[in-house]
């Protein structure tokens, strides 16, 4: 059978397209209504008929897309990502993609809608890094609905995302760097800034630091895990950011120093909130032993340090960029800086500190030269 077109009414007919048999042995119908003529009714007959010809037919559900943004959070991105990651997800749909198109059937949702919900916050001044980073999240859960066999293929493959520009990376140069390892010698958080600029560790590789990740005997430490923050539910330990960001560290023996010094000073705010303090191993804790706040240590600390220094206005991650990128202008192997950092490849280090790379080249380009064009030969 080639499916039926039955007349409900006027301007009102039923498509049925037979879709064989179900486990019982009973016959299965996609049954369908057109409001328009029958010939709108034969185009979608024909048009059915065609995806279950080649394979793409899709059994339309009452399913919303906000109803299936929810259910794909809970069930699938919860499971694979970290809460902090999960909530951003959460905030980028509940933001954009559910005001303009929630109330719609996730099996009729067109590349043209999304598109439009991309240039509408494009046209609102929303930057390019946010619509891609929107169009990342809501492309992951409809490829899971792809998965799930409620669309046949991702409308979100076929839209276009305005071009991002590359920020130009901030760090310090040599004599900024010389002038802020001086200006924190004041800080009661030297040991952490100075740790962060000397190992080019990530800030929350730094705060999840336990005691006993430290090797003083050989001067190096290891990083076992980062700490998260979300707005609602506190800190947590979580894995590194990937398999290469489990590393070991040298540490320099001024910054050693420091921390054998912080530790002294960490013993005796332990005696002296005995009673209320809650002794996790953590190297960067407060007065209760709970893992220092990054939010309050700008804030606080490292955003006045740089205004006493008259240092450019970079953020705390930039000590990480300023450690890597002293350590390639001093003609440091980018392997070794790459291992350093944790980075998944040499490959992204290099394009990280492209900017690196001319002084580089320039300094190879002489060496080279007093190797092939030596004076009397």
């Amino acid at each position: 059978m080639a499916g039926q077109i039955i007349k409900r009414g006027e301007r009102k007919f039923l498509v049925r397209i037979p879709l064989g048999m179900d486990a019982n042995g009973k016959r299965k119908y996609h049954n369908h209504t057109v409001h328009g003529s029958k010939k709108d009714a034969e185009r979608y007959k024909t048009q059915k008929l065609r995806e279950l010809d080649i394979g793409e037919f899709i059994e339309p559900t009452k399913e919303t897309v906000a109803e299936y943004i929810d259910k794909w959070l809970e069930t699938s991105a919860r499971q694979r990502v970290r809460e902090k990651t999960f909530v951003s997800y959460k905030q980028l749909m509940d933001r954009y993609i559910k005001p303009a198109i929630g109330d719609q059937l996730l099996s009729q949702v067109k590349p043209e809608e999304i598109q439009g919900i991309y240039n509408d916050m494009l046209d609102r001044g929303l930057s390019p890094r946010t619509i891609k980073y929107t169009n990342t999240v809501f492309k992951s859960a409809l490829n899971q609905a792809v998965k799930w066999g409620k669309l046949y293929r991702n409308p979100a493959d076929l839209v276009d995302l305005p071009r991002e520009e590359k920020k130009e990376m901030r760090a310090l140069s040599p004599d900024e760097a010389a002038r802020f390892m001086e200006i924190i010698i004041y800080s009661k958080h030297k040991a952490f800034f100075s740790l962060l600029i000397s190992t080019g560790m990530r800030p929350s590789e730094a705060l999840a630091l336990k005691w006993k990740d430290i090797d003083m005997e050989n001067s190096r430490l290891t990083v076992n895990r980062v700490l998260s923050r979300t707005r609602n539910q506190g800190w947590k330990l979580e894995e590194p950011k990937t398999t290469r960001s489990r590393r070991t560290i040298p540490i320099p023996k001024q910054t050693l120093e420091d921390l054998k010094e912080y530790q002294q000073e960490q013993k005796e705010i332990k005696m002296k909130h005995r009673k209320t303090y809650n002794d996790m191993d953590f190297v960067f804790a407060s007065e209760t032993g709970e893992p220092l706040h990054e939010r309050s240590l700008i804030g606080r600390h490292f955003k006045p340090l740089l205004k006493d220094a008259n240092l450019p206005d970079i953020r705390l991650y930039d000590l990480r960029h300023t450690c890597a990128t002293l350590l390639l202008a001093a003609g440091e192997n980018p392997k070794v800086v790459s291992e350093r950092l944790g980075h998944t490849s040499i490959t992204l280090t290099l394009d990280t500190y492209s900017h690196v790379l001319p002084d580089m080249q320039e300094s190879a380009t002489e060496k080279l030269e007093g190797i092939l064009f030596k004076e009397g030969t």
